[in-house]
């Protein structure tokens, strides 16, 4: 090797030496620091300031106080450790542990907050298999899985859950299912979940079908929002002049 070869070689050899130093001493600070981390859960998230570290000093502190929350069981304060800290892994462990639990609302926030899409999925399906509406909508709803929310709609108004099916059906803005909402509410005589399904599908056909039988069976009030919203002109007179308090 040439001198000016062995001079470039060990300059790269102290380099590689000064850096390695510098990561340990860095390995140790956080160490160190971490050490005070009781003393900072006592105070909590909110009354402690950070800013002054490095960021790796100030991730390693942020993740070590959400550690010790979930260790503790405080896992929305866990939540938003890891939240501060940019740790998605460790947001995608606490969703697991809800599930575990039975949570699945949490999970699914905690899911969110990850950016797990497939977990959300997968537990959207789970609470859809095991009928847990409410839960499995929101998982859909996050993903913006339309056919799964479709499915979960049509699944609801089978077994007459208007306000599921309504909720659905109105989020992914689909008034022709709204309106068959409202027909089979109709039809079981359910002329509340009736009146709101038209009224979100505005068809004005409905709502005037919705106004004759109201008034057939004497709800004046229902049918005059009814013909209201559709603009039945006609027969908002008719039941003002005739049906007066």
């Amino acid at each position: 090797m040439t001198a000016d070869g062995e001079l470039v070689m060990r300059k790269m050899v102290n380099a590689l030496a000064q850096s390695s130093a510098e990561l340990l001493k860095q390995s140790e600070n956080v160490e160190n620091f971490k050490r005070i981390v009781p003393s900072l859960l006592d105070k909590g998230l909110d009354n402690i300031n950070l800013n002054m570290f490095s960021e790796e000093m100030r991730v390693g502190l942020l993740n070590a106080m959400g550690d010790e929350y979930a260790r503790k069981g405080k896992l929305p304060e866990a939540i938003k450790a890891f939240i501060l800290a940019g740790n998605k892994a460790k947001l995608v462990t606490i969703g697991l542990d809800y599930e575990r639990v039975g949570l699945f609302s949490s999970a699914i926030d905690a899911y969110r907050l990850a950016d797990a899409t497939d977990k959300l999925l997968k537990l959207g399906n789970k609470c859809l298999e095991d009928g847990r509406i409410a839960d499995s909508v929101k998982a859909f709803r996050l993903v913006g899985n339309v056919e799964k929310l479709v499915k979960v709609g049509e699944d609801c108004l089978d077994k007459g859950k208007w306000d599921y099916a309504i909720e659905v059906f109105s989020a992914v803005g689909n008034k022709v299912k709204l309106a068959a909402v409202g027909d089979k509410a109709l039809q079981d005589n359910q002329i509340g979940y009736a009146a709101k399904a038209y009224e979100l599908s505005e068809d004005k056909d409905k709502l005037n079908l919705l106004g004759d039988t109201c008034l057939r069976q004497g709800l004046l009030s229902t049918a005059l929002q009814a013909y209201t919203s559709s603009g039945n002109n006609v027969m908002i007179q008719f039941i003002k002049e005739n049906f007066r308090q």
